[in-house]
C-alpha cells in the first residue's frame, strides 16, 4: 500500500485550490460533483490533496459544523480494498464500510472508524 491522498473539508473548494495551486505548484487532477460534494484533487509529486466543499447537507456539511475545516481523512491506495477490508476486520477494527463502495473519480473505497486507528479516520482506496 502507499499514501494516496488528504482528505480536506473546507468551506470553499475553488478558494482552496487557488491557494494550494500557488503553494505547492499542484495542478488541479480532476474536479467533480459526487455524493452532494464538490471533490478537487490536486496532484502533488507523491499523492493528493482531496478537497471535499459539501453542496447539500451530508457526511461533509456536518463535519464542517462541528470541526470546521481541514482535515478530514488519510486514504491509502491499495491493489485490493476488499482484501485490505478482511485484513482490518481480522485486526479487530470496526469498519465504517462493511463492503467497497463507489467513490470519487470512480475509485472502489471503504472506510475504516477512527475509534479503532488511533482517532483517524482512514480510506482505503483502489484505482
Amino acid at each position: 500500500m502507499r499514501f494516496d491522498h488528504a482528505g480536506i473539508a473546507t468551506d470553499d473548494a475553488a478558494a482552496l485550490a487557488d491557494l494550494f495551486s500557488s503553494l505547492f505548484d499542484a495542478e488541479i487532477a480532476h474536479d467533480e460533483t459526487f455524493d452532494g460534494m464538490r471533490v478537487v484533487f490536486l496532484a502533488l509529486e507523491n499523492g493528493y490533496f482531496e478537497l471535499l466543499e459539501p453542496l447539500e447537507e451530508g457526511t461533509i456539511a456536518g463535519y464542517l459544523e462541528r470541526h470546521g475545516p481541514g482535515i478530514h481523512h488519510l486514504a491509502v491506495e491499495t491493489d485490493d480494498v476488499e482484501a485490505a477490508l478482511e485484513t482490518a476486520r481480522e485486526a479487530g477494527i470496526e469498519l465504517v464500510d462493511e463492503e467497497p463502495r463507489p467513490g470519487a473519480w470512480g475509485h472502489s473505497v471503504a472506510f475504516l472508524h477512527p475509534r479503532d486507528t488511533g482517532g483517524v479516520l482512514l480510506e482505503f482506496v483502489e484505482h
